[in-house]
């Protein structure tokens, strides 16, 4: 496949699957990051340049907003209808925040990354 793909022949819905999975947006197979969230310069199997992308904040913000609505969820069934604590309840949701966001932080910004390719965003 040729690099430089008009946008309309990048698939948006197999792409960012890709990228959330933190696959190339283009093949599938080369691994998207380097380390926990430091993109490849270039996809070890088809050779996509990855250099020019960027996600910024984007991504956080995403993150931020889901895991603010499952952490203000989990806040009203702990406190009010399981009666826990409130230091069990702070203990309890310090951590699934922290595990949930670090979680979801590098699949968003893989498909973050994702979408900008087939939309043929950001110097791509």
């Amino acid at each position: 496949m040729a690099e430089n793909l008009a946008p309309d022949d990048r698939p948006l819905r197999p792409a960012v699957l890709r990228g959330l999975r933190r696959r190339c947006p283009r093949c599938g197979v080369g691994k998207l990051f380097s380390g926990y969230l430091r993109v490849n310069d270039c996809c070890d199997s088809c050779g996509l340049d990855l250099t020019r992308q960027r996600a910024d904040d984007g991504p956080a913000y995403i993150v931020i907003l889901i895991v603010g609505h499952v952490m203000g969820l989990l806040m009203l069934e702990l406190s009010s209808f399981l009666r826990v604590a409130p230091l069990t309840v702070a203990a309890v949701l310090c951590v699934v925040a922290l595990g949930l966001s670090m979680w979801m932080l590098p699949r968003v910004k893989g498909g973050f990354i994702a979408y900008q390719w087939a939309k043929g965003l950001h110097g791509f």
